[in-house]
């Protein structure tokens, strides 16, 4: 259809400008993320939680202790984070005109000593490591390689994603920050919502369990569980066992300790389809050891959900991209979700839309 009206294009049409600006968020996305990781490495949002009243810029800019040439340059940050709903404008009294910043609900989730904060995993996420592949995305794609392990992680960093954490200690520190910083907000919710999934179980093992973030907060809250975190060896070497919360060492694809129960949260969108039945093959002989009809209780994202409204949607978008970027794995619909279950042997599953983004699904044998 022609956008134009005129043979000369003297008259732009509105539709073309309405397509331009939405060309040109595209483009600049990313001034949100990376003005909001700036925010975060200032200390901003915990500066304006600790004045406990609207911050005038002055008063930020003081306490930031910026240079005078840069001064404007803060009040444009500021503006733009404002207007993405991280901080808000509020009258600095009833009786004064003057306006300072405000904490919002999204930013709360940003304060360092939040008990959920989430900046761990925005500083992971936009860590240079993570995002330097994506300049060479379509270079990857156009490759004619059939080797399955090839990455566009690998592209510039020279080996995959797992080979690259075990190597460069930093990765390895700050992407196990960020899961746990992830996982601490999931845990609660979960927790909380469906505390009835953890009716009957004994023992319960967190596969690819990470520092066990999720693993201590069941074992805290259902002290009569042995909770068990299974990672690879050099993520638990340093990690200490305490009370019904134990580390192991050892490769999902080989074996999984036993247990009334397996866990697994956002480990199986990492893998491909055979990658993925082989895991959930061990699951199976783990809960089966013990002679129980256990089950395997997987918290992902399940895509193509009818609840889902157009900002989930785009958020599983965007983590459907990363894991085929990062790691060459993939976000699934129920219908593949289903594929994976049936193929590695078990009978039934039942998901559940209750944690946000992500669902939970108990796999049963």
């Amino acid at each position: 259809m022609d956008l134009t009206k005129g043979k000369n294009n003297d008259n732009i049409s509105d539709e073309l400008l309405q397509s331009q600006a939405h060309v040109w968020n595209n483009i600049f996305s990313f001034v949100n993320s990376m003005s909001l990781k700036c925010a975060i490495q200032l200390g901003i949002p915990d500066i304006i939680h600790n004045h406990a009243k609207p911050m005038t810029l002055n008063q930020l800019l003081t306490t930031l202790q910026i240079h005078p040439t840069k001064t404007q340059c803060v009040y444009h940050l500021m503006r733009i984070l404002v207007h993405s709903g991280f901080f808000a404008l509020q009258k600095t009294s009833e009786n004064e005109q003057e306006e300072g910043y405000i904490l919002t609900s999204a930013s709360k989730l940003l304060l360092k000593d939040h008990p959920l904060s989430l900046a761990p995993f925005l500083l992971a996420m936009l860590d240079p490591i993570l995002t330097k592949p994506w300049h060479q995305v379509s270079t990857w794609i156009q490759n004619d390689d059939d080797d399955d392990a090839a990455t566009t992680f690998a592209l510039p960093h020279g080996m995959n994603f797992w080979d690259y954490a075990v190597r460069e200690t930093r990765l390895n520190h700050f992407f196990n920050e960020g899961m746990a910083s992830d996982t601490r907000l999931t845990s609660s919710a979960l927790i909380h919502k469906c505390k009835d999934v953890f009716e009957g179980l004994n023992t319960l093992v967190d596969v690819g369990g990470g520092t066990g973030t999720l693993a201590s907060a069941i074992a805290k809250k259902f002290p009569h569980i042995e909770c068990t975190v299974f990672d690879q060896p050099h993520v638990v070497a340093d990690l200490k066992s305490n009370g019904n919360l134990k580390y192991v060492g050892g490769n999902m694809f080989e074996a999984i300790p036993p247990a009334d129960a397996v866990l697994i949260k956002c480990v199986l969108h990492n893998w491909n389809d055979e990658e993925c039945v082989k895991i959930l093959k061990n699951c199976k002989k783990a809960i089966a050891i013990n002679g129980k009809a256990g089950k395997v209780i997987i918290i992902d994202i399940k895509m193509e959900s009818e609840k889902a409204d157009y900002k989930t949607t785009e958020t599983q978008l965007f983590m459907d991209m990363l894991m085929m970027v990062l790691v060459k794995g993939e976000e699934r619909n129920e219908k593949e979700w289903a594929k994976l279950f049936f193929e590695a042997g078990f009978s039934d599953y039942k998901i559940t839309d209750v944690l946000g983004v992500r669902s939970l699904i108990e796999v049963y044998p």
